[in-house]
Formats: C-alpha cells, sequence, structure tokens
C-alpha cells in the first residue's frame, strides 16, 4: 500500500519539502509570505537571472568588447623603454637634482617609427613598427614602489583589502560571449606571481567572475589545463551525472528555495564538462598554420599570445598575460634587452595578427608594470648597473579598441623621475579602460558589506584625451 498524504493523494517527493515560506502561505493566508517576499525581492531577482556569464549591454556604446592586458610584471624602467631622456644621457655619471646618486643614461638608442613619429627604444624592432596603433601613456604614478603590493594594486586597485580584479569586474559588466569557456584567463609563464591568486580573485563578487589561472610553460593542454579531462567516466556518463544533478536542484528550487551557492557549484561542473572540448581545441596553437606560429615565435610568450588571440576569437572577454621579469637592479643593459626581446615579437605579431583578422578595432590592449625605475643607478649595481624602484613615474601603452593610435599622452620631468603633465594614477588609467569598455566607472558597482564598491574606490579620472 502506497503511503498517502494529509489531503488524501499519493505522497511525491516534494510533498516532503516544506518551507517556512510555504507554511506561512498555507497557515496565514499568504499575508506571511507577502511580508517574506518584500525582505527578500532583491535577492530572489538577482537569483532569477537566467545566467551571471551572459553577456550584458554596457552603460553606452563602446568599440572595444574585450580586453588583452599584457602585464609587464617587474616594473620596466620607462627611460630605457618608451620615454627617452636626452638630458639624462647629457648627465651621464653626475649627479642630478632630486636624486641620490648619479645620473644613468639609457644605454639603448630611440627613432622616431612610423607616421606619427614616436620615438621607440631599439629593444622593441617589431614594436616601434607598431605605435601608430598606440598611446603611449609616460605619465603614470602609483603608491608604493613595492612588488607585491603594487601588482595587486595594478590588478585590483587596491592596496590593503581584498577586492576583485579588473577582469572580475570586466566579467561582471559584461558577461561573456562563450558559456563553454571562463571569461576571464589568466596565462601565466611558470610560477604564481607577487601576489598569487589575489591578481585574478573575485574576492566579495560571486565566484564565477573569478579568472582561471593557466601555467603556459607546460608542454601539453592537459598539463596547462589540470583535471580538464575525467579519465573515469565518458563523456556521456557525465551528462548524465549532470543533468541527475540539474533535475535535482530544480525539485530543490521549486519546493525550497534558489541557493545562490549551490547554483554557482553547479555552474562550475557545468562549465568544467563543457570546457574539455572547448578549453582543449582553444588552447591547442598546433591546429593553427605553420606561417602563423612563425609569425608569434617558438618562446612561451609567443605561445601565450597565440593562445590569447585564439581565446578572444572564442568570445572570452578578458585575457591577462604575464610577461614577467623586468625587475633589473643590476646588468640593466643586457637584462633588459633579452627581456624585450621575449615580447616583442609576440606582441607586435598580436597586434598584427589582430588587425588582419577585423578584431583590433573592437580588441583594447594594454601594455606596462607595476611601477617604473629611477634615472639613477642602483647603488647594488657595480659596474653593471641598473636602476631601484620609482613609484612616481613609469610608462604603459594601450592599442585598439577606441584608442587613438600614434599619440603620446603625458610627459615626466626631463630626466624621467616622476610625471609632471596629465598624470595618469592607476585608478585613473582603470577608469579609462572601463569608459573604453562602455562603463561609468562610478555606477558600476557591486553592493558587499552595507556599500557600494566599485574597481576605482574612491577616485578616477578618465584619460579622455587618449580615446579616438
Amino acid at each position: 500500500m502506497k503511503p498517502e498524504s494529509s489531503d488524501g493523494h499519493t505522497l511525491v517527493l516534494r510533498d516532503l519539502f516544506q518551507t517556512r515560506r510555504q507554511f506561512l502561505s498555507r497557515a496565514g493566508m499568504g499575508f506571511g509570505a507577502m511580508g517574506l517576499a518584500a525582505m527578500l525581492g532583491e535577492e530572489a531577482s538577482a537569483q532569477d537571472a537566467l545566467s551571471p556569464l551572459a553577456p550584458k549591454k554596457p552603460h553606452f556604446n563602446a568599440k572595444a568588447k574585450r580586453v588583452v592586458h599584457i602585464f609587464a610584471q617587474g616594473a620596466p624602467s620607462q627611460v630605457d623603454t618608451w620615454d627617452p631622456k636626452p638630458a639624462l644621457t647629457r648627465h651621464d655619471g653626475k649627479s642630478i637634482p632630486g636624486h641620490n646618486g648619479v645620473a644613468m643614461g639609457s644605454p639603448f638608442k630611440f627613432t622616431r617609427q612610423g607616421r606619427s613619429g614616436i620615438e621607440a627604444c631599439e629593444v622593441f624592432p617589431q614594436l616601434g613598427k607598431q605605435v601608430d596603433q598606440m598611446t603611449v601613456v609616460r605619465s603614470m604614478f602609483t603608491d608604493i614602489p613595492a612588488h607585491d603590493v603594487a601588482t595587486v594594486f595594478m590588478n585590483t586597485g587596491s592596496l590593503r583589502l581584498a577586492k576583485p580584479s579588473l577582469g572580475s569586474w570586466v566579467l561582471y559588466g559584461l558577461g561573456t560571449e562563450n558559456q563553454s569557456m571562463p571569461g576571464f584567463i589568466s596565462l601565466r609563464p611558470g610560477g604564481a606571481p607577487p601576489g598569487g591568486s589575489a591578481n585574478w580573485q573575485s574576492a566579495f563578487l560571486p565566484g564565477v567572475f573569478q579568472g582561471s589561472s593557466v601555467n603556459t610553460r607546460m608542454p601539453s593542454v592537459e598539463q596547462m589545463i589540470e583535471n580538464i579531462r575525467n579519465y573515469y567516466l565518458h563523456q556521456p556518463e557525465q551528462r548524465r551525472q549532470l543533468d541527475l544533478v540539474h533535475h535535482l536542484n530544480a525539485i530543490h528550487s521549486q519546493n525550497l528555495q534558489k541557493d545562490a551557492q549551490l547554483e554557482a557549484r553547479i555552474e562550475t561542473f557545468e562549465m568544467a564538462y563543457k570546457m574539455q572540448m572547448a578549453a582543449t581545441d582553444a588552447f591547442d596553437v598546433s591546429k593553427e598554420p605553420q606561417n602563423i606560429r612563425d609569425l608569434y615565435g617558438a618562446g612561451t610568450q609567443g605561445t601565450q599570445m597565440l593562445i590569447a588571440r585564439r581565446l578572444l576569437e572564442r568570445g572570452v572577454r578578458f585575457v591577462q598575460v604575464w610577461a614577467s621579469g623586468w625587475d633589473h637592479h643590476n646588468d640593466l643593459e643586457d637584462r633588459l634587452r633579452n627581456q624585450a626581446r621575449e615580447i616583442d615579437q609576440p606582441a607586435a605579431a598580436f597586434l598584427t595578427d589582430l588587425k588582419q583578422r577585423g578584431l583590433l578595432d573592437s580588441t583594447l590592449v594594454v601594455w606596462g608594470g607595476e611601477f617604473g625605475r629611477k634615472p639613477v643607478r642602483d647603488r647594488n649595481g657595480n659596474d653593471d648597473p641598473g636602476r631601484d624602484h620609482n613609484n612616481r613615474g613609469f610608462c604603459a601603452w594601450l592599442a585598439g579598441g577606441g584608442v587613438k593610435g600614434g599619440t603620446v599622452w603625458g610627459a615626466t620631468d626631463e630626466f624621467g623621475g616622476a610625471a609632471v603633465k596629465d598624470k595618469v594614477h592607476v585608478h585613473d588609467l582603470h577608469a579609462t579602460l572601463l569608459h573604453l569598455l562602455g562603463f561609468d566607472h562610478e555606477k558600476l558597482t557591486y553592493r558587499y558589506n552595507g556599500r557600494d564598491f566599485r574597481l576605482t574606490d574612491n577616485f578616477g579620472k578618465v584619460q579622455k584625451g587618449i580615446i579616438a
């Protein structure tokens, strides 16, 4: 004999669930439910969204739809890359005002390139040919010249509180165009950088907006993306398991309530399943024609940039490429040249490739480090000098979506020690990047701990002079 419910009908699974909301609705003729609905209305409406990663419209129309951040971690010297200083060369070996130590003129030559005539350093022979696509920002500055702090600050806009990364904010604001891939991917050539996962964290944003970190130095896709394949169950069986989980969750949602954490975990399982095919294909650069692989070069950075292009084509919203190794306290002449060589051809090939495929106008490309270098010799350099940390002036360049190409923005003093004209703080850079993506940086917010947070807490000025 089948068990019966109190109303005489045969029991089914959903009869065994009853929430406080349902009890109030049945026992109090709905008035309790009305009050509870008013209290939980905001949360319920947020949970009823189709998908947190679904594509979203920005605040206003913009050309840039996606971002690639080439992060030159380690702090490249501005006066040896994109900010030539003839006065520093003339004072080489002499004391200069406002600095302890003696001036160190750049050992590298600068020449004017392209129609714009922007001066590019000889260490970037290929990128120098791309200056007409770039806005070179020579007036960056930041707060603290310490690698760990400044690296996380460049990526999150926060010095102390754990806050979401730039990529997480972009993904939160725009969603992603490919539901089978993470919308924010961080490509690193080896071990964890200063600050570790804080650089791609989602912090108090939902976990679905966190970046996925991939070690591109690994020789195979399976090693790059750990556990990408399930070696115990075939895909049809995995699909059956996921379908069962979705079915049970639907019963739970209908009869109890939607659980945001449970929904997020199931989304993660679903993403992992989909990635077995989508990610394996995206990260397999052997599928590219040989002439394209030759264009990017055979090194790790070439692989990273080629993967970045393949990810963009598949709808990934934000790709971060770590180009570390710029901490040159000594032997700067040889070490900086070698470091520049690693990224020069791959980054130039990336810009060329995007333009040929019609993607550059809608892709915002950013290169830069966490701070700059002093114009004087580092006293630890001895006979092979380098430069010490400097937060008061450094360089970055932007290209692609919405950027005014062939432009120099801002300036440092005659020796390159500090930004003095059209100064661009890290918050200003973030505000400008969000503007190029179609956002008012003051209105892209998330409520946490009783107040609205934003990437640019608590200031930031859009640099309209670099916008086309």
